[in-house]
């Protein structure tokens, strides 16, 4: 499987160069280097912008087409079909549904294709209780 050189990738993931510096942690000027070929490119930072480019997946063409959205981190198919992790957790229990109603009463004819469920990010912020008032010790009442 071919893979695309690295400074077409660069261009097609960064806006600008300050961004892809932040990314690999350089200066922005290595980066110029790196793409204007002066400078070798560090191998390290090859392989992390593949796989970047790739969406945190293996290259391995059974994987193609597949990514991952980094902001609402849900794992996207090759059809644009969502998938959060709590779904794919409870994936394992819904195949085995599947296949026991499969057995009962056969396959649904063109099924209507489900929107994906809401994935919450693991802090939304506004769940912290409010500060009651400083006391000093001197003057609580125990």
């Amino acid at each position: 499987m071919l893979t695309p050189n690295f400074r077409q990738l660069v261009h097609q993931e960064f806006m600008d160069l300050r961004e892809a510096a932040a990314f690999f942690h350089v200066q922005p000027v290595t980066v110029k280097r790196w793409l204007l070929g002066s400078t070798p490119v560090n191998p390290l930072a090859e392989k992390l912008l593949n796989i970047k480019a790739r969406g945190y997946l293996p290259l391995d063409p059974r994987w193609d087409g597949f990514c991952i959205h980094e902001q609402r981190a849900t794992l996207l198919t090759p059809e644009r079909r969502e998938f959060s992790p709590k779904e794919l957790a409870n994936f394992v229990y819904w195949r085995d549904e599947y296949q026991q109603l499969v057995k009962l009463y056969g396959r649904i004819k063109d099924p209507n294709p489900a929107p994906p469920k809401p994935n919450l990010p693991p802090f939304r912020g506004g769940r912290r209780l409010e500060l009651k008032p400083w006391v000093p010790t001197k003057f609580k009442k125990v």
